[in-house]
């Protein structure tokens, strides 16, 4: 992680808690705790007002500060601050001006476009592109603040599950702090003491509030949430740098692909637990022949195990317990919540409707069902009477036919599901005219942010353009914090001001959907860094023309109706979008 720590640097991080606490002995000879903290640390010197993280960024690295102290800002930060502008939505009078007067030359900037915008200060600390608050001692003043000193640890929990930061953290003096990637923590927690410390973090202050993000837990009361959270079993399959993995997974055949993926449940074996998506993905299979069948892919808040569990609290007394009809397998990387049956029994199927269980099973919570009411053991939930919306995170284990397993099996080989909006071109309208990459040029300064190339299947083309992803890899690592998540559109966009070019977002797309491209002042001349000389480089990548009062310039552009921006996260848009053609 960083060539320049030192044999002097490892003895020091060893003589600094917790570090100093930690049982040598557990690691393995081959990853000692001193190589875990050279190969995985890096020491940081930050400067008084330096952004550590910025809140809703992904990060694969956790902080331990280990001199001075850094404040973590429990309200949120304009996003001007953070060195970001908002989006402004052209009116269609602005947008045929700027159509009109496009400039012939390709990625044309303005000076003040260039510029940072705000009170932040782009700068370099140890050979490292950071950004500082100006005035940041007025900026922490005016808002609410929780002040980490030395041997506190932050960051852990979005490093470890893959979340979005929960908070800015900008550093109130000058202060040494060591990052501490991801593959570290993991390794560090060979240290019983040390991995109970996270487990007792994320149960403290996390655990419950995923717990209430489900939807089939909505009404469960707040005493059963502690008993439920007490009773959680967190689990990790597969490598969370699954991108790394991609490309080479992509060449194997549908059934070595399956047949690599870690099994977190096996079909035929008995339901102990509802198994909860928290991060990554996972695939749903059914043996069929000598190999597996894909029947659904299932993303963070997901349930797997519902039906099989209901079936044995409401299905015939005599009857015994129903085994798993499917398997579960991580696709690159999952992360699991396992919560045991009988929890599930007595803290959650009680305040659950009957419009949020699964088709199959619904009719088995009729008080009629299997002889009627007086057939039931007292000990059996009885579940409430209010109508829910029909719609909820159980859906997807039901309704997926055997017809769509092919396309199933497509989408998950090339991870397509973890497109939020992902661009898919009908072949069987299409006629090459490229409209729509004439409007993308057009809407961008004359250099279209997307390819009409991509991985096909049947009369489907899923189109090399940003796919706004779940889990997006891209967005970690980036120094500077340019590449990030709209707060409300949900977009991942760039802040050219603060992108330096440096490439780090391009190489960890594992879709090859961002790319480095130099920009030009109006007369075409590329803009040149004062100290270096070199061109100025920028990423870009489609940003779902968020500006242009159209929307997608590409999708408006076209004259037969044959792309759409669609959701692959659920298989049903890509279905309802296929029934209408």
């Amino acid at each position: 992680m960083d060539a320049s720590m030192t044999d002097a640097d490892v003895s020091w991080l060893r003589s600094r808690q917790p570090f100093a606490s930690l049982d040598s002995s557990v690691f393995p000879k081959s990853t000692p705790l001193d190589g875990v903290l050279r190969n995985d640390c890096r020491l940081l010197r930050c400067e008084p007002g330096e952004i550590v993280v910025r809140e809703g960024d992904y990060g694969g690295s956790a902080f331990l500060v280990l001199a001075g102290s850094v404040r973590v800002l429990v309200t949120q930060l304009p996003p001007e601050r953070l060195g970001r502008n908002e989006i402004t939505k052209l009116t269609w009078s602005e947008s045929i001006r700027n159509w009109w007067h496009q400039s012939k030359h390709a990625e044309v900037r303005s000076p003040d476009q260039v510029a940072i915008p705000g009170d932040t200060k782009l700068t370099t600390v140890d050979n490292r592109p950071t950004l500082l608050l100006q005035d940041f001692a007025a900026v922490l003043g005016a808002n609410k603040t929780v002040t980490l000193g030395p041997s506190e640890l932050f960051g852990e929990v979005a490093a470890m599950y893959r979340t979005p930061r929960a908070a800015t953290v900008v550093a109130d003096e000058e202060a040494t702090l060591v990052e501490i990637r991801w593959q570290g923590l993991r390794l560090l927690r060979k240290d019983p003491a040390f991995s109970q410390q996270l487990e007792d973090h994320y149960r403290k202050h996390w655990l419950k509030l995923h717990l209430r993000e489900l939807s089939l837990l909505r009404h469960v009361p707040e005493q059963n949430i502690e008993h439920i959270a007490a009773a959680t079993d967190l689990r990790s399959f597969g490598r969370i740098e699954w991108n790394a993995d991609f490309r080479k997974t992509q060449k194997l055949s549908s059934r070595e692909q399956i047949e690599s993926e870690p099994v977190v449940a096996s079909e035929g074996s008995f339901a102990t637990d509802l198994i909860v998506v928290r991060s990554g993905f996972a695939r749903t299979s059914r043996s069929y022949g000598a190999g597996q069948q894909t029947t659904a892919y299932l993303g963070s808040g997901h349930l797997f195990g519902l039906s099989e569990i209901v079936h044995s609290a409401f299905g015939p007394l005599d009857g015994p317990p129903r085994v798993l009809q499917q398997s579960l397998r991580a696709v690159g990387f999952v992360d699991t919540l396992h919560i045991p049956i009988e929890v599930v029994a007595e803290h959650i199927l009680p305040h659950v409707r009957r419009s949020e269980l699964p088709l199959d099973v619904r009719h088995l919570a009729d008080p009629q069902a299997n002889g009627g009411g007086e057939r039931r053991r007292e000990s059996r939930p009885q579940l409430g009477d209010k109508p829910m919306a029909p719609r909820d995170d159980v859906a997807v284990l039901t309704g997926h036919r055997n017809d769509h397993t092919a396309q199933l099996e497509f989408l998950v080989e090339h991870r397509l599901f973890n497109g939020t909006q992902a661009m898919v071109i009908d072949l069987h309208r299409c006629t090459r005219c490229d409209d729509c990459v004439k409007a993308c040029a057009s809407t961008h300064e004359g250099n279209p942010r997307f390819v009409r190339d991509g991985v096909a299947h049947g009369r489907l083309q899923f189109v090399q353009a940003c796919m706004q992803c779940t889990d997006p890899v891209c967005m970690i690592g980036c120094p500077t914090g340019a590449i990030h998540r709209h707060r409300t559109t949900g977009v991942v966009q760039i802040e050219e001001s603060i992108c330096v070019g440096c490439g780090v977002c391009a190489s960890s797309c594992p879709y090859q959907n961002i790319r480095i491209t130099p920009i030009n002042d109006a007369k075409g001349r590329p803009f040149r860094d004062q100290s270096t000389g070199l061109p100025i480089m920028k990423a870009t990548k489609c940003d779902m023309c968020q500006s242009q009062p159209t929307g997608p310039a590409c999708v408006s552009a076209c004259p037969h109706d044959a792309i759409t921006r669609v959701d692959l996260t659920e298989s049903e848009p890509l279905h309802h979008w296929l029934a209408k053609r």
